[in-house]
This record gives C-alpha cells, structure tokens and sequence, in this order.
C-alpha cells in the first residue's frame, strides 16, 4: 500500500479496497454484540462493555468510511493484501466481541473500582485519536496541494501530470512529522493503548490487537524512513527518527 505498492492488473482501487476491507470489521463486533449476549444467556450487557464497542466502531467509522471519502487519493491495493487485511479484521473482531459479550465482564460488579482507570483509558485513547486525525489531514494536506497545483497546469503540460495525485510525496513539517515521519502511527498505538486500559490487564483480546498494531506498522515505519532518506536525502530528512521521537 502507498509507498510499497505494487504495480499488478489485478490491483483494488485504493478507497474501495480500503473500505471494503475495514468496514467489515466492526459491523461484525456489532452483530456479535447484539445476538452474543442471548445465547449467553446475558440479561444486561455492563455499560463499560459498550463504551468499548463505541470507541472501537467510532474508530473504525473514521478509518474505514470517513477517511477514504475525504483523502485525495488512496493508492490502489494488491488483493493479497486486502484479503489478509480483512481476514485480520474479521478475526479481531470476533476474538473482541466474544470477550465483550460473555466471555469477559457480564456484570456492573465487574467493573467495580475500575472507573478511575477506564476514565484515564478514555482520554488517552481521545487524545490519540484526535492526534491520529491531525497527523492524517496534514498528509492529506500534501496531495490537496498536489491536486490543487496539477489543476491549474495549462493544458498540455506533462510536468507532474502523468503521475497522478497519488504519487506526489513530501516531508510533512507540521506537529509531531518535525521529530518523527510517522507519527499517525505512533498516535494510533497510544490510542488503543487507552482502549486496553479501559478494558483492563485481563482483556486479553486488546492487549492481542495493540501488540498486532505495533508489530504491523513498526516495520513499515523503519523501511518507511529508509524510503524517505533514499527519496529526499538525510540532509532534509534530518533529526527525525521513523515512529518514537529520538528513539526509534
């Protein structure tokens, strides 16, 4: 995807691979959540269970549908790729709807003298998704320029024409892209870092999902800033490291 797609005849357009990857997800925590608890035979589904499907589906809403309209372009995406994508959103969803359905918290009892901890949870998992969509607009940011600048070339100019809004690339400068060139993902991780809060130690499936999202973009933000110093040079990429300020 992006900066490692492949070129294939067999390539999804970028917006519909996206969406038709993302979406699924939580539309399955949703099913989950409303037929789960009765086969379990779950009289109350415990208010801390829905804040948690809430934060998630809000998410995924802003990820999967919000984001995709409003971005300029989206490079398009190998079906293998898309096919392993959805294959992990089908199954993070089931193993998160499970445990929020009847294989973890049943009662408000259970989530006796944790609300300090789930308020705390909230607000990290708010401020890294307010972060998360700050650092996503400034790249958008980048190719609404890029559009903006390609639309009004006088006709028959090919500088630039040929490539496409998709394939303009810049360093972003704006927030945390000044100390790091991948911040978004950064942000993401200390987001669901505040939803495994909310759930507590013991919720196994979000501590799993957290693990899986460093484990999955930590890689793509390394190889990403080789990408970046072999495009721009280390002279204006400078200081910034790939994901954690000075660190990594």
């Amino acid at each position: 995807m992006g900066k490692t797609s492949i070129s294939s005849r067999w390539n999804i357009p970028g917006k519909i691979a996206w969406m038709t990857m993302e979406v699924p997800g939580f539309i399955t925590l949703l099913y989950i959540m409303f037929t789960l608890p009765k086969i379990n035979h779950m009289d109350q589904v415990p208010v801390g269970n829905w804040l948690m499907v809430a934060l998630f589906t809000f998410h995924y809403i802003y990820r999967s549908i919000v984001s995709p309209l409003i971005n300029p372009s989206m490079s398009p995406i190998h079906p293998f790729v898309w096919f392993w994508a959805l294959a992990f959103q089908l199954c993070n969803a089931t193993c998160i709807g499970g445990w929020l359905a009847g294989y973890g918290p049943t009662t408000r009892q259970d989530w006796a003298g944790r609300v300090f901890v789930a308020e705390v949870g909230m607000m990290i998992f708010g401020f890294g998704l307010l972060a998360n969509m700050y650092h996503d607009d400034d790249l958008r940011e980048i190719r609404r320029a890029a559009a903006r600048k390609q639309k009004n070339q006088p006709p028959g100019t090919k500088k630039g024409h040929d490539q496409g809004v998709e394939k303009i690339y810049m360093i972003p400068k704006n927030g945390l892209f000044r100390a790091v060139l991948y911040p978004h993902y950064l942000f993401e991780w200390i987001e669901w870092g505040g939803w495994w809060m909310i759930g507590g130690s013991n919720c196994v499936p979000a501590r799993i999902f957290l693990i899986n999202e460093i484990t999955s973009m930590l890689p793509r933000a390394l190889n990403g800033r080789k990408w970046y110093l072999e495009k721009f040079g280390k002279e204006k990429i400078g200081g910034r490291r790939a994901v954690i300020p000075g660190i990594l």
